[in-house]
């Protein structure tokens, strides 16, 4: 599983964050302040659910799952 992050697309709404805080990350402060920093971009597949929740719920559809 390989994530990837559209940052012209985030918004810094943090639903990410909330789904799987072990994977996702929107920092409230510095040069990445409301875009969403993936914190490790293949997951373990133990995380599966919450990332796939993430990606779900992101509201301005930003981030994409693959493999």
């Amino acid at each position: 599983m390989k994530l990837e992050a559209d940052l012209d697309l985030c918004q810094g709404h943090a639903m990410c964050e909330l789904e799987a805080p072990e994977v996702f990350e929107v920092p409230r402060k510095g040069p990445l302040k409301g875009r969403v920093r993936i914190l490790t971009e293949e997951p373990d597949e133990s995380l599966r659910a919450q990332v796939e929740a993430a990606v779900r719920y992101c509201p301005t559809r930003a981030l994409k799952l693959g493999g």
